[in-house]
């Protein structure tokens, strides 16, 4: 199977690509990347596969693409309150 494994920094994009057995998993693909030992910063928290959710034991299919999330460093929701509470007292 073909896999790619992404992970995006703000000024770099780690791509990855990869020939795996049949039943290979998202945490397989992941630690067969080198991702883990080239970027030793890297923590593997949330991730997907083509922008949605997925698990470190999803099974993967041919021409998957496993993405590594980084972190928020804030919560969308509380800035757009924030925004609205600003835009409200301007008024």
């Amino acid at each position: 199977m073909r896999i790619e494994v992404v992970y995006a920094l703000p000024r770099q994009q780690e791509r990855v690509l990869l020939d795996l057995a049949p039943g290979s998993t998202v945490l397989g693909a992941i630690q067969a990347s080198g991702l883990l030992q080239r970027l030793p910063r890297l923590e593997v928290g949330r991730v997907g596969v083509w922008g949605r959710p997925a698990g470190p034991e999803t099974v993967l299919r041919d021409q998957d693409r496993v993405e590594i999330y980084r972190p928020l460093l804030a919560d969308p929701k509380e800035i757009r309150r924030e925004r609205a509470a600003k835009a409200g007292k301007s008024l």
